[in-house]
C-alpha cells in the first residue's frame, strides 16, 4: 500500500560531462555565465528525469513532454490534456468554474511530473501548482571551463551554392563541446508545497481514493536523479552521466532549512568530489536529520567528506546497492 511522503529533503545531483554539451544555448554552445563558468538550466535535468520516468515506467502519466498529432505538429496544451484524460468536464450551475478547476486539478495531479515539479496550466481553465521538487541551475564546479569547436562534414551538398565553386561540395558544419565539466544541481523537496491542493481534491473521498505525494513517487525521483542522464544517450547527451547524488532527508515535521549545495561542493583536477563544506553545514542541524544518502560509482569517483556513519549511507549509483 502506498504511503504518503511528508519529509523535507535537500540535496545535490552531480552530472559529469566529458567532450560533450549537456545543455546548449541557441548558438549550440555550452551555456556560460558572464565570468565564463559553464552552467546548465534546471530544465535540462528535468527533461532527463521526465524522459527516464516515461520510458522506464510507461504506465505513469507524464504531462510536459512533446507529443505530435497525425500531421506531425506538436500538441497544444489542451490537446495534451484531452489526449491523457479525455474531454474537459461539462459543468453547469452556480459554481461551474470552481467544479471544473477541481476536476482538472485532480487529473493533473495524476501526472508524475506535475506531482513532483508542479505546473503552470493555462488551458481551458487556469491553474498554477507549486511543485514539491525545486531544482536550481547546475554550475560547473570543476577547475576548468575549456570549450572547443570542431568541424564536421555533412554527406549532402548545399543547394544554395548553385553557381558557385562550392556547388559540388558537401556541407561543412561544426559542433561545440565542453572538454570536461561537473555540473552541480542543488534541489529541495517540500511536500507542503502541494498540501492545500490535495486537501481540496481529497475533501469528499474515501481513504482508498485519496491522492497524495507517495513514497513511490520519491523512489522514482531518486532513481531518476541517479540514472536519467546516463540513460539518455542521444547524440548530444552521449558523454554525460550521473556522477553522484547527495540526499539529506530531515525528520518529519522539521522546519530547518539548508542553503544551496551548489557552491559548497567542488571537484578538483583529480576528479575528487569534495563534500567537506556541505558536510559542515549539514552537521550544524544533525539532530534534525533522519538520514543521509550518498550515491556514486566507487570505481570512477572519489569523494571527500560525508564519511559513512550512523546517519550517512553510501550506495553504488550503478546498482543502488549499499556499500
Amino acid at each position: 500500500m502506498l504511503q504518503e511522503f511528508k519529509n523535507r529533503v535537500f540535496g545535490a545531483v552531480i552530472v559529469k560531462s566529458i567532450n560533450s554539451n549537456f545543455n546548449a544555448d541557441f548558438t549550440h554552445h555550452p551555456r556560460t555565465l558572464p565570468d565564463g563558468v559553464v552552467y546548465s538550466t534546471d530544465k535540462a535535468l528535468k527533461y532527463c528525469i521526465k524522459d527516464f520516468v516515461r520510458k522506464q515506467y510507461p504506465n505513469e502519466k507524464i504531462f510536459y513532454v512533446k507529443r505530435y498529432n497525425e500531421n506531425l505538429n506538436p500538441f497544444t496544451l489542451d490537446d495534451t490534456y484531452i489526449n491523457l484524460f479525455g474531454s474537459y468536464p461539462k459543468v453547469t450551475g452556480k459554481n461551474k468554474e470552481e467544479i471544473k478547476r477541481i476536476e482538472v486539478l485532480t487529473n493533473l495531479l495524476k501526472c508524475t511530473d506535475i506531482r513532483l515539479f508542479g505546473a503552470t496550466f493555462a488551458g481551458e481553465t487556469n491553474i498554477s501548482i507549486h511543485g514539491v521538487v525545486q531544482v536550481n541551475h547546475g554550475v560547473n564546479r570543476f577547475d576548468e571551463n575549456e570549450i572547443y569547436t570542431e568541424d564536421i562534414l555533412s554527406p549532402f551538398r548545399n543547394p544554395g551554392a548553385e553557381g558557385s565553386d562550392e556547388k559540388a561540395m558537401s556541407t561543412i558544419g561544426n559542433q561545440t563541446n565542453l572538454k570536461e565539466g561537473h555540473y552541480v544541481f542543488h534541489f529541495s523537496v517540500n511536500p507542503k508545497n502541494t498540501e492545500e491542493f490535495y486537501s481540496m481534491i481529497n475533501k469528499d473521498k474515501s481513504d482508498d481514493q485519496k491522492q497524495f505525494l507517495s513514497d513511490e513517487d520519491i523512489n522514482k525521483l531518486k532513481e531518476a536523479f541517479n540514472n536519467s542522464v546516463t540513460v539518455l544517450d542521444s547524440s548530444r547527451k552521449i558523454g554525460n552521466e550521473n556522477e553522484a547524488t547527495l540526499w539529506v532527508q530531515l525528520n518529519e515535521g522539521s522546519r530547518k532549512m539548508l542553503p544551496s549545495f551548489t557552491e559548497l561542493i567542488s571537484i578538483n583536477e583529480n576528479r575528487e568530489i569534495d563534500f567537506t563544506r556541505a558536510e559542515e553545514v549539514i552537521n550544524s542541524i544533525s539532530d534534525e536529520i533522519e538520514q543521509i544518502e550518498v550515491y556514486f560509482n566507487p570505481t570512477t569517483t572519489v569523494i571527500k567528506g560525508m564519511i559513512k556513519g550512523r546517519k550517512v549511507k553510501h550506495f553504488n549509483i550503478l546498482n543502488n546497492q549499499e556499500m
